[in-house]
């Protein structure tokens, strides 16, 4: 787990909201506070489809982003908000694969991103979940390096706390 200082607001929620830099991500859930409380459940509801096919767990950040912005957009800021991502599986797969570990990428439930907003600061804190105990940080801290090469990449300001 690493957390990162997100100090310039605006340029970060632009890459959050206007651009697809998050887009691949699943989103887990998320919580908008402005005039009302918004809570949203990225958890696919499968029967809403009319279709056999195999969907994923969760949406894909690109399907809510649109509806959050709608949430967020205004004259005022939000009084806060949280996002919580996840890397898409087959991500998760190439991750694992590349990590040398020998652990199947179905025993981990989640490498995640944690963004929270409270009025006046930032951050991003990483996390990384397994189905079962495992001591082994070696994935964990692949995960925390692979965000940080993101976050350069994508030209992101953050500063680690």
């Amino acid at each position: 787990m690493v957390a990162f200082s997100l100090p310039n607001i605006k340029e970060f929620t632009s890459h959050l909201l206007l651009l697809d830099t998050f887009d691949n991500f699943s989103f887990i859930e998320g919580e908008i506070m402005t005039f009302n409380t918004f809570k949203i459940d990225g958890f696919i509801q499968k029967d809403f489809f009319d279709t056999d096919a195999d969907l994923p767990e969760y949406s894909p950040w690109k399907n809510v982003r649109e509806y959050c912005f709608s949430l967020i957009k205004g004259k005022r800021t939000p009084l806060s908000f949280r996002f919580i991502f996840s890397l898409s599986s087959k991500n998760i797969r190439q991750l694992t694969e590349q990590s040398g570990l020998p652990l199947r990428p179905e025993e981990v439930r989640g490498l995640y991103l944690n963004i929270h907003y409270d009025g006046a600061k930032l951050s991003c804190v990483t996390g990384t979940s397994f189905k079962s105990f495992n001591m082994d940080k070696t994935l964990e801290h692949g995960w925390d390096e692979m965000v940080e090469k993101f976050l350069r990449q994508k030209g992101i300001e953050f500063e680690k706390m």
